[in-house]
């Protein structure tokens, strides 16, 4: 992929490559005696403003869509003629960037930039929760489905296998013993109750984890072929957009889970009785983003022997 690439050699410089000509140009300097200046290497000004633009004026006229750009940090943010270059290459190409984590005007431009789709590598899923939900009787399945066997093991625990490692919390919310030993063997969080409702299993997970995160995901249990890469997509959209509730879809069709921001807690924990997340997505439905998942599967509920033996 067309792009440019930039790496520091200890002691020495700062060079950047023109990854599709292989033209290479020192484009910092290290100095042991810059006193008084925050980073050792210091740019070398005629460089950016001859050699580098030349190199982005080159990737603006390729016929490629996506340019790469490896990385971005404190040399750039001294001239202003190369930002003024990226941005109008920011005007004709996708770009994917590494931008370094430095308070610095062109950085902070870059990250704030309304086009800009910006995945923080130290924590991309911001400070997101889950409650899944296992609170169903599981009557049409005739016994508790959940723990029925899928593939070898218990039915949630697919869904705790997916959700791992995505959340600062997790949750889950069950009316049953055998699950709430379940995820106790797997060191998650669970809460064994015995209220009838589904808006008190919202209500009794938004009371225990509301309080330590920016946004919740609802996650219902019994949708086992859901992918991991799905959730993180949604996670990585509300964290970009997070005013907005954001949920799954298959053509257009709306699914679950949905991400609900911290704004809408207090209206989740006062629903009507028997009524779910679905009061609060009718009511706002001007904030609702859908994003679609690559197959129809991932969204399919297992609630008979029969659904099981079709997502088998």
């Amino acid at each position: 992929m067309p792009g440019i690439t930039s790496w520091a050699v200890p002691k020495e410089g700062v060079y950047m490559k023109n990854n599709s000509s292989g033209e290479v140009v020192r484009i910092g300097k290290f100095c042991s005696d810059a006193t008084g200046c925050e980073n050792l290497m210091q740019p070398i000004k005629a460089a950016f403003n001859s050699t580098c633009i030349a190199f982005l004026e080159s990737l603006a006229d390729t016929t490629a869509p996506w340019i790469t750009v490896d990385e971005i940090g404190y040399l750039e943010n001294t001239s202003y003629d190369y930002q003024k270059a990226f941005e109008r290459l920011m005007n004709k190409k996708r770009i994917i960037m590494v931008v370094r984590k430095q308070d610095l005007s062109f950085l902070n431009w870059l990250c704030s930039h309304k086009d800009v789709f910006l995945v923080d590598l130290d924590r991309p899923f911001g400070n997101s929760g889950c409650i899944i939900m296992a609170s169903g009787q599981g009557k049409r399945f005739g016994s508790n489905k959940l723990m029925a066997e899928y593939h070898g093991q218990p039915l949630i625990k697919w869904m705790l296998d997916i959700t791992k490692d995505l959340f600062s919390r997790r949750l889950v919310v069950t009316i049953h013993q055998d699950i709430e030993k379940l995820c106790t063997e797997y060191s998650i969080p669970v809460i064994l109750h015995s209220s009838p409702y589904r808006n008190d299993m919202i209500r009794l997970g938004l009371d225990t984890i509301g309080s330590y995160i920016d946004r919740c995901a609802f996650i219902p249990s019994d949708q086992p072929l859901i992918k991991t890469e799905s959730i993180a997509s949604l996670l990585l959209c509300a964290q970009n957009e997070p005013s907005y509730i954001w949920r799954t879809c298959y053509d257009k069709t709306p699914g679950s889970p949905v991400i609900f921001p911290k704004e809408y807690f207090d209206e989740l924990m006062s629903l009507p009785q028997g009524k779910g997340g679905n009061v609060v997505v009718h009511s706002h439905e001007s904030q609702v983003r859908q994003l679609p998942v690559t197959n129809k599967t991932e969204l399919m509920d297992i609630d008979t022997p029969a659904d099981m033996a079709r997502l088998s």
